[in-house]
């Protein structure tokens, strides 16, 4: 008897264990609204059919992107198959017959089980494309790849999932001005946002760095704008070119390629947002048409040297990069450019940018100061107000509408501006509290061009969003009208980033954060959720060849003094269940050093602290070397410099 118990006691264990296991492989990016996982697993063979309905040719895509995927990752006979009825093909993607509100435009309906396969369905071809993304990864690893891998289980879990998104706007901004990226770039970039979905590409195309779209009427804008002399290492270090150096770093979009990207981008349901920064971040465009500044000189390109200073909160320009808004000539080369733009881009919106409009050239200038006392403005925060209405009667004449970050606030909104909140959401809240509709990215949460970890061991740059911090991001403040927030977005600018590799890892997994808290109910979030579901990522990123960040397993160093003004350092790590190992002799510590419990004192002769992160006995985070001098300094123990 006692032995048929224990039988009994180890076959449950056994069923619990692969009950648990199974449930472990539904690992998605962004949570969808509900997961009920069913029993066993539905397993892929060949020949493999995918069947769609034939009407829509956007379904079609969707079902041929499918394939495509497939064939190349799994290998073996996978084809597409167009019928009104979806038979009994084991993949089957279907319209609704009748609209499912609750979903939406952009939810979905997936199910998988071992006596049916795979069922999607959606009102809409979009709906059945984020069902796709949520297949794919459902998939094993390999499915991420793009060879075929041998000896790979191709099976599903069986799942029952509904989902739909919590906003309508889920962007990512690429700056391809300071750093040119090629059309094939931008495609990947594409790709790797719609597989997270994210539906909207915020193309930033002008800046003091380049000018990156062609615009026939004004050819000078890429022959002179898009071009500049090359330079590597650190941004804002640089020296500045000399008038005759060659300009041969750089790059431009044809309008044949933009129309190419855009329609690569809808077919992934991805609407691209064009910005031409106006009035400031101007110099690739005064460097092309002088006469469009207030300050004559001679201009150039800049090619990362400093010419804005920011400095305890505010900023001065130690050139003038702005746009001269007393000057007709700027609105009629506004005209042209929004012309051109307008007919580009299909998108509702164009971006205007409106940032960082340093205006002590402005207020220095007796032609200026005389204009604004005949229009009777008061400061040059006025005048830029009167800049930015203008502008928005340019955009609304191409049929448009007009966005801006938040500094156009300033000096009062056009009637019809939507505001995109960068510094916080302090921006975003004023927008809507007077009618305007809103995009939430603030830098504290979405900007994903700052350090990950801890600056000693990441690419330079100026401040910090961890990817707790991201996770964080909400972009519905409360007190506000939510049918005015549209939605959320984070922005990977490029100043410091010369290569796709170096983007790849500023964005992920940060960029997995900003996706859940756009996509997920607020309710479906749990941060040790989370994280187990990157690692489950970084797998899949590993298979696609894709760089990403690992820094959320470092250390994180908070130094202090203690009781006789010493330095004590204390260590902690972002995510939970690692041990942290140090040493300070010099050698790259293991586990066989000491491990990190209590804050530490510095031992007499000790230059450097090294340390490292291990989770069940293997090694998760990066040696990291830090200097005792650096952490002096950040306890504000006064060192002597060496000389």
């Amino acid at each position: 008897m006692k032995s048929l118990v224990l039988l009994f006691a180890t076959t449950l264990l056994l069923l619990s264990g692969l009950k648990s296991q199974e449930s472990s492989n539904i690992s998605l990016i962004p949570q969808p609204v509900s997961v009920a996982r069913g029993t066993g697993f539905y397993q892929l063979k060949d020949p493999l059919i995918i069947s769609a309905p034939p009407q829509n040719d956007s379904v079609k895509f969707v079902a041929n992107f499918l394939s495509n995927r497939l064939v190349n990752t799994k290998g073996g006979w996978v084809s597409t198959e167009f019928s009104e009825s979806a038979g009994k093909a084991p993949i089957r993607l279907q319209l609704l017959p009748k609209e499912d509100n609750e979903i939406g435009k952009e939810g979905y309906h997936l199910s998988v089980s071992e006596e049916n396969g795979v069922l999607i369905t959606a009102n809409t071809s979009t709906g059945l494309f984020y069902g796709v993304q949520t297949l794919l990864q459902l998939l094993p690893t390999a499915a991420a790849g793009h060879t075929v891998v041998e000896g790979v289980q191709w099976q599903i879990p069986a799942v029952t999932i509904k989902d739909y998104p919590r906003f309508k706007w889920r962007g990512m901004l690429m700056d391809v001005a300071r750093h040119f990226f090629t059309k094939e770039q931008v495609k990947q970039f594409i790709d790797n946002m719609a597989t997270f979905k994210f539906n909207m590409l915020h193309l930033h195309l002008s800046d003091d760095q380049a000018w990156r779209v062609e615009i026939k009427r004004l050819p000078r804008l890429t022959e002179v704008g898009a071009w500049r002399a090359e330079r590597t290492g650190r941004w804002g270090e640089f020296t500045k070119p000399s008038p005759d150096e060659p300009k041969t770093y750089g790059g431009f979009y044809t309008h044949d390629d933009i129309k190419e990207l855009v329609k690569y981008a809808a077919e992934r349901n991805v609407t691209i947002l064009p910005e031409i920064d106006v009035p400031g971040h101007s110099l690739a465009a005064i460097a092309a048409y002088p006469n469009l500044t207030c300050t004559p000189g001679t201009y150039q390109v800049s090619s990362g040297e400093r010419i804005m200073v920011w400095d305890k909160g505010t900023f001065y320009a130690l050139q003038d990069n702005n746009l001269c808004p007393i000057n007709e000539r700027v609105y009629s080369f506004l005209d042209t450019v929004f012309t051109e733009i307008a007919e580009l881009f299909p998108f509702q919106y164009i971006h205007m940018g409106g940032d960082e409009c340093y205006k002590g050239f402005w207020e220095k200038n007796k032609q200026v100061q005389a204009f604004m006392k005949k229009q009777g403005l008061k400061d040059a925060n006025e005048l830029q107000s009167y800049f930015v209405k203008r502008v928005e009667k340019i955009i609304q004449s191409k049929g448009k509408r007009l966005m801006g970050w938040d500094e156009i606030l300033h000096g009062g909104l056009p009637p019809d501006a939507t505001v995109m909140s960068w510094q916080g959401m302090k921006g975003g809240i004023e927008a809507a509290k007077q009618g305007h509709q809103v995009v939430m990215s603030p830098n504290s949460y979405a900007y994903l061009d700052l350090y990950q970890g801890d600056p000693i061991a990441e690419p330079p740059t100026y401040s910090m969003v961890r990817l707790s911090k991201a996770y964080e991001f909400d972009p519905m403040p409360p007190g506000v009208d939510s049918s005015l927030i549209l939605g959320g977005q984070c922005n990977l600018w490029a100043e410091r980033l010369h290569t796709m590799r170096h983007a790849e890892y500023m964005l992920w997994p940060r960029a997995l954060a900003i996706s859940e808290s756009i996509w997920s109910q607020p309710a479906a979030k749990n941060w040790n959720s989370f994280i187990s579901k990157v690692e489950h990522q970084f797998n899949r990123f590993d298979a696609a060849s894709i760089n990403y960040s690992r820094s959320m397993y470092d250390p994180i160093f908070k130094a202090g003094k203690d009781s006789n003004d010493s330095l004590q350092i204390t260590l902690s790590t972002e995510i939970e269940g690692l041990d942290i190992f140090y040493s300070f002799d010099e050698m790259f510590p293991d586990q066989f050093y000491p491990k990190y419990t209590t804050p530490l004192s510095v031992p007499k002769g000790a230059a450097n602290l090294r340390v490292v992160t291990y989770r069940n006995g293997k090694p998760v985070g990066k040696q990291i070397k830090m200097p005792v001098i650096e952490l002096k300094k950040r306890a504000g123990i006064k060192v002597k410099e060496t000389p």
